[in-house]
């Protein structure tokens, strides 16, 4: 009778700038058995964010590349690079990483580069994303889980969820009810890339070889069981 071999579990690296918030999520879904992944390293360009020491506390590695200590970006990214080669990641996790990456780090990673941006993408890239839906009027906010391309906050859409705006809204408000739907799905995202479900190409972002919409899947409840 032949035996079949356990597949390992995918190296994962997070990066993070801050409290970590997504990076918990993700910790917590490994936990459950909800995402085959080990995370072999946290990685912050922040000594001082929060998000070291709770990654710490759940036994995982964690290592600081301080931008302040590097002349220019390029630089700093070929550090990070090396970092994350040496930890042996094949998907990276950006959670709360609050530097815009050059190509030295985009083409190391292509394809295997994940961010979360609190908005309905292509609608309002990078900061203030949810005091700019309450000042255009909008009915709805959301959050977008995306490939990383050179482009800031451009790259393919993987899946989307929804918010609908409440009168009375803050941005505050606004983000802590984003940030719920936030830690849903960007840990599906990460399952489907780690089943062999997920990649990116020229043409956009794949799952189970059909071309993603261009703002990606709607997230429902229970997404993820029947895609699962």
């Amino acid at each position: 009778m032949s035996q079949t071999t356990a597949r390992p579990a995918l190296p994962v690296a997070i990066l993070i700038s801050g409290r970590g918030s997504n990076m918990v999520a993700f910790i917590e879904a490994v936990a459950v058995g909800q995402l085959d992944a080990n995370i072999t390293l946290v990685l912050s360009n922040n000594p001082d964010a929060a998000g070291l020491a709770r990654a710490r506390e759940a036994g995982i590695a964690t290592a600081v590349v301080n931008h302040r200590d590097y002349d220019s970006r390029e630089a700093f990214d070929a550090a990070m690079v090396a970092r994350l080669r040496e930890a042996g990641a094949e998907l990276v996790i950006l959670a709360g990483f609050m530097r815009i990456l050059t190509s030295v780090f985009i083409t190391a990673f292509r394809g295997r580069l994940l961010n979360i941006h609190p908005s309905l993408l292509p609608k309002y890239p990078g900061l203030n994303t949810h005091q700019r839906a309450l000042d255009a009027g909008d009915s709805e906010a959301g959050v977008t889980v995306h490939f990383v391309t050179e482009e800031l906050d451009g790259g393919p859409p993987i899946l989307q969820a929804r918010v609908p705006i409440q009168r009375g809204d803050t941005a505050d408000t606004l983000a802590a009810r984003v940030i719920v739907e936030e830690h849903k799905i960007y840990p599906l995202a990460a399952r489907w890339f780690v089943q062999g479900r997920l990649a990116l190409s020229e043409q956009g972002a794949f799952l189970d070889g059909e071309r993603l919409p261009d703002t990606g899947l709607a997230y429902r409840p229970g997404l993820d069981e029947v895609a699962g």
